[in-house]
């Protein structure tokens, strides 16, 4: 089975309100704090997006993402879904408008880490049609427009559940909060998929 993962908020916890805050009052900026619990930097503070370039580019913004500690039981899942013999492949929207070689800011990352992958797949913004296209089983991510797109191709998508999804989670088929709830769905979907070869 070929699983896609996620890296920003679903492999790794983005202290968004926290690097944002710190650069802003540094600053003596006139933000002021929209949603704590976004999940994309513009929607955090009212800023425009020029403002959260300048911030990643000049103001350290950055660090938010290379500096991003693995989320509890992320690791431990992957080592045993490649020993299991599945494919893992890192499927990041991350731009190079942000990130001058998203490849490479997330390879370090991840090999800092010890997160194991066979692949990595950077600035892709159509996820859905990528796993249709590339023959990937399942999709993990936060970001629920990746899953619902995968799921409109027939991907099996799992949803990293975040405050900022909990409303709309239960569109997505399968999700969970954590690591451990997150690899009993695709162990599920990894059954689902045996069982349907074996018919």
């Amino acid at each position: 089975m070929k699983i896609a993962v996620d890296i920003d908020d679903t492999l790794n916890v983005l202290e968004r309100v926290r690097y944002a805050g710190e650069y802003i009052r540094r600053n003596d900026l006139p933000f002021r704090l929209k949603d704590p619990d976004a999940n994309a930097f513009v929607d955090v503070y009212d800023w425009t997006l020029d403002d959260v370039l300048k911030f990643v580019h000049e103001g350290g913004g950055i660090t938010a993402f290379t500096d991003a500690p693995v989320r509890k039981g992320a690791r431990e899942a992957l080592t045993r879904w490649k020993e299991e013999g599945h494919t893992v492949v890192i499927l990041t929207s991350r731009l190079p408008s942000w990130f001058s070689n998203p490849e490479k800011i997330s390879r370090d990352w991840l090999e800092k880490r010890r997160i194991p992958y066979d692949e990595l797949v950077a600035d892709c913004q159509e996820k859905g049609k990528y796993c249709a296209e590339h023959g990937i089983d399942v999709l993990v991510d936060d970001r629920l427009e990746h899953c619902l797109s995968a799921q409109s191709y027939g991907v099996h998508a799992v949803l990293a559940v975040s405050k900022a999804t909990v409303a709309r989670a239960r569109e997505v088929r399968y999700g969970g909060a954590n690591w451990q709830q997150i690899d009993m769905a695709v162990q599920h979907i990894a059954g689902l998929i045996a069982r349907r070869k074996l018919l």
